[in-house]
């Protein structure tokens, strides 16, 4: 089943209407869907797909050899071609009367087996650029490498591509496309688990409540999702044991630099370097308040939500879950879940403001988005906001966020007010969003003040 990515798909689609030689490069963290996307992108066309191998230059050469040939026809034993540059060179020829798309999948294993690949790349574009009718689509999930060897400056390719897509993981709106039968409450939980990389959505059934989804996944040892992240790690990183103490630290609660550095016990400006790694693979996010560029109040937090969610809770419960104890574990589990779920709230209300702005639907048309914290020099307190979004240096959007099972009442809102005067905003409006509702006081209160607007969860989904 494929959904959404329906903007990636246009765009390719305009590209590959358009006269001449086209170079899209498509890349991503692991498991987001780019061969997925690219697969459904060629269906129909003329194309050689190529996928590189971890291996060395003469076995990535026959391999793309057999590709190259089987599309002309031939099967069964085929010639390899003497080196990449005459390969190229033929499908280049075979581009020159009729559009034709070649996808080099998993490319940094391809450049990094043959040191000289993007040079040979960059002598061919410029030689057949205005003469060819060739579709080339480099793909990579080493998101460091595609951004420094394929889209860097210091790169023989630089320049040369005509279109580049950065491949994220679905959205909660995206998400929701993928299953018919979860409850409203239960979609929730389970973009808060499982995020919205689609092979790990692909693990959730719609037909099963979020506990047995659980059980069935985190808590099978069996299961795909029961060593997921750890695998994962092992693929990108070497030094994977540094790592897991680094996302386990943040996924229990230390988001300060040095907090991180103490659970860890390594010294700050190694767990920099392995953070800006992480930064890099989409595990981790870095953020300040969105009123600053730079600040020492920089923390981090797990951004991909099934990172998250193992690194809370997994490691914890290893032990019984081992044992076979999978009720134990699952109550475990349960008893912080909807403490879990309060960030993965604010990520949907967040989207949500997005997805309003887009439309024009907003309050008012914002330009920045995220959170704010500080100091309240009145009552010498630490203050939050968990949302901001920055229309001009004079208006501003205020939020809150609520994932309880009573209505929000007008405390909240007064609190969210008060709050925004610690900034320098003239012109403010406020969003409550809660999970069950509002009071009536609160909803009074909201419709006196007149620039604030109360969202229900269930509104969310409208």
């Amino acid at each position: 089943m494929f959904v959404s990515r329906t903007r990636e798909l246009q765009a390719l689609q305009r590209a590959y209407q358009a006269e001449g030689f086209q170079f899209p490069v498509i890349y991503g963290r692991r498991r987001v869907g780019k061969t997925a996307l690219i697969n459904e992108f060629v269906r129909g066309k003329d194309n050689i797909f190529f996928t590189g191998l971890e291996t060395n230059a003469k076995q990535n050469l026959a391999n793309f050899s057999k590709s190259v040939f089987e599309h002309a026809g031939g099967f069964g034993t085929t010639p390899v071609f003497p080196n990449f540059q005459e390969a190229l060179e033929y499908v280049f020829a075979l581009s020159k009367e009729k559009r034709l798309v070649l996808v080099i999948d998993e490319y940094p294993y391809v450049a990094k087996s043959c040191k000289g690949f993007a040079s040979i790349l960059q002598v061919l574009i410029d030689k057949y650029k205005h003469t060819s009718k060739l579709f080339l689509i480099l793909c990579g999930s080493s998101m460091s490498f595609m951004e420094e060897q394929v889209l860097g400056y210091q790169s023989p390719l630089y320049g040369r591509r005509t279109a580049q897509f950065k491949i994220l993981p679905f959205d909660f709106f995206e998400s929701r496309l993928c299953f018919k039968n979860f409850s409203a409450h239960d979609m929730a939980c389970i973009y808060g688990i499982v995020g919205g990389t689609p092979p790990y959505l692909l693990q959730m059934d719609d037909r099963l409540s979020v506990e047995e989804n659980i059980k069935n996944t985190f808590l099978n040892t069996t299961s795909y999702l029961f060593e997921e992240p750890t695998n994962l790690l092992k693929q990108e990183v070497r030094e994977p044991a540094v790592y897991n103490a680094l996302i386990a630290a943040i996924a229990t609660g230390s988001s300060k630099l040095s907090d991180i550095s103490n659970k860890v016990g390594e010294e700050t400006s190694v767990c920099s370097a392995y953070l800006h790694n992480l930064i890099s693979l989409g595990i981790i996010k870095k953020e300040t308040p969105v009123t600053e560029k730079s600040s020492r109040k920089t923390i981090y937090s797990v951004a991909d939500n099934m990172f998250r969610f193992w690194y809370r809770f997994i490691p914890a419960n290893m032990s019984i879950i081992q044992n076979g104890m999978v009720e134990l574990a699952y109550k475990n589990i349960a008893e912080q879940l909807s403490s879990f779920m309060g960030m993965v709230f604010e990520e949907i209300c967040k989207q949500y403001l997005w997805k309003l702005n887009r439309e024009g639907k907003a309050a008012m048309t914002f330009t920045h988005l995220g959170r704010w914290w500080g100091g309240d020099a009145k009552t010498k307190t630490k203050a939050e906001v968990d949302i901001l979004a920055i229309a001009d240096k004079g208006s501003a959007l205020f939020g809150e966020c609520k994932w309880t099972n009573e209505e929000v009442d007008t405390n909240v809102l007064e609190t969210l007010i008060q709050r925004s005067e610690l900034l320098p905003f003239s012109r403010k409006h406020f969003y409550v969003f809660a999970k069950n509702g509002f009071g009536s006081a609160c909803v009074k209160r909201a419709k006196e003040l007149k620039n604030v607007t109360l969202v229900s969860y269930a509104e969310i989904l409208m």
